[in-house]
């Protein structure tokens, strides 16, 4: 058999390193320069060269300086996902559908998938700089300034979230339908219980993604959300 496809794969993990490096570069740039100058005295230009990036490579990896301050938010994943998640049935508890659909939504490799593979200030084994896992948390707490010290940047932020969240909630709904037909029948009722189900599975992301980022991003991101959801499952058969 031909070696070129194991080459094929190992040189598309050094491609997907090195793009997870650059953006990881040019956020933690903005929100470092965004903290000391303030956010509307920072340019593309300077972020760019901060990064060591072209503008024009800025441009490929975020639409604009706010985008690369508040950072990367899910979105829904593929249709079949959606499909194979509304047609489970009651077999599959919904959150645990809902998890293995966030686990596909999210950017694994952007938010958490990849880390961990190199010390901070460090090089990966091609000799590529790279953010460790220092960086990452420092990322986070920088972030987290900005967003309180900038009501803009947090209006942003949460109307992606809400868009994130309708998407959702829509899903939620198309399985809460499947699985009840009598619900399906009341709109009302079918939609404040999609609702429901939507908060909980996002407050368990939410559960994730801040041990993610404490920990300094040294884990999968899907393993914490799997354990998230998990401890949301545990939970449940101890409320009464």
């Amino acid at each position: 058999m031909s070696a070129a496809p194991d080459s094929t794969l190992s040189e598309l993990g050094l491609r997907e390193r090195k793009r997870i490096a650059t953006r990881r570069s040019i956020q933690l740039a903005a929100v470092e320069l965004a903290s000391k100058r303030g956010f509307d005295r920072v340019t593309i230009d300077e972020i760019s060269h901060v990064a060591n990036v072209s503008p024009r490579t800025f441009f490929n990896y975020f639409p604009s300086k706010e985008s690369a301050i508040i950072g990367e938010l899910p979105e829904l994943p593929d249709a079949e996902s959606i499909e194979r998640f509304v047609e489970a049935g009651p077999a599959e508890p919904i959150l645990e559908g809902i998890c293995t659909l966030l686990i596909a939504a999210i950017d694994i490799g952007d938010m958490g998938g990849v880390a961990g593979g190199s010390d901070a200030g460090g090089e990966d084994q091609e000799g590529e700089a790279s953010i460790g896992p220092v960086s990452v948390q420092h990322l986070h707490t920088l972030r987290r300034a900005l967003l309180k010290d900038n009501p803009e940047l947090f209006a942003l932020r949460m109307a992606s979230m809400h868009s994130f969240e309708d998407a959702l909630s829509g899903v939620v709904q198309l399985r809460l339908s499947h699985d009840d037909p009598v619900l399906a029948e009341d709109p009302e009722a079918l939609h404040q219980r999609a609702r429901l189900v939507t908060y909980v599975a996002l407050a368990g992301m939410r559960h994730a993604w801040s041990c993610w980022a404490d920990h300094g991003g040294v884990e999968p991101l899907s393993d914490g959300l799997r354990s998230s959801f998990a401890q949301l499952a545990e939970l449940g058969t101890h409320v009464h």
